[in-house]
């Protein structure tokens, strides 16, 4: 796995051994920072289930201003300080190292960018996330949210928590759901 694109271009990433982690393909992180892209710039980045990090790593060398690694297994920690270190971005990201509901209520920001979550698929960790993003002050209805989720999760009831799906990208084995909190114009 390397880093695409951005002033950490081609530079190879650890990832944790094992079965416990699925790095995102360069072909699907390259589609998703495509759409990403426009919102970068300046942006804080959420990365949950971070694994080994390099989606918020990506991030950053595409021009986030910071980034909130959010990872509670030890061997996954190890390659997100390692290869924050190794591309230079250590001074540009926190790393906490907690379950996802107490790195949540941890994020101190007025507003974060893009928050992007790649939790393990069928457990339903997306939907408690959402039901803690919901509540939280420093998502907007600015905020990009991003869900990567097997294509058979159905995401349903986003609306009724009040979150609308902007955009739905499917792959051969997963798929991205782009979404905002809702405004007024979207009842």
């Amino acid at each position: 796995m390397r880093v695409i694109a951005g002033s950490a271009r081609s530079l190879r990433l650890k990832t944790p051994e094992g079965l416990d982690t699925r790095p995102t393909t360069d072909r699907i992180k390259e589609t998703l920072f495509n759409m990403l892209q426009p919102y970068l710039a300046d942006a804080v980045f959420v990365d949950l289930f971070s694994g080994s990090g390099g989606i918020g790593i990506e991030a950053l060398s595409r021009g986030a201003r910071y980034a909130y690694f959010v990872e509670n297994s030890k061997n996954a920690l190890a390659c997100i300080t390692e290869n924050l270190r190794f591309t230079g971005f250590t001074d540009r990201a926190t790393v906490l190292r907690q379950a996802m509901p107490s790195a949540l209520h941890g994020i101190h920001e007025k507003e974060v960018g893009i928050i992007f979550m790649d939790p393990p698929y069928g457990q339903e960790h997306e939907r408690h996330a959402l039901e803690i993003l919901r509540e939280a002050p420093y998502v907007t209805e600015r905020t990009l949210i991003v869900i990567e989720a097997s294509l058979d999760t159905d995401l349903s009831y986003l609306a009724g928590m009040g979150f609308t799906i902007k955009k739905e990208k499917r792959y051969k084995t997963n798929k991205h759901i782009f979404c905002r909190r809702m405004t007024a114009g979207d009842f």
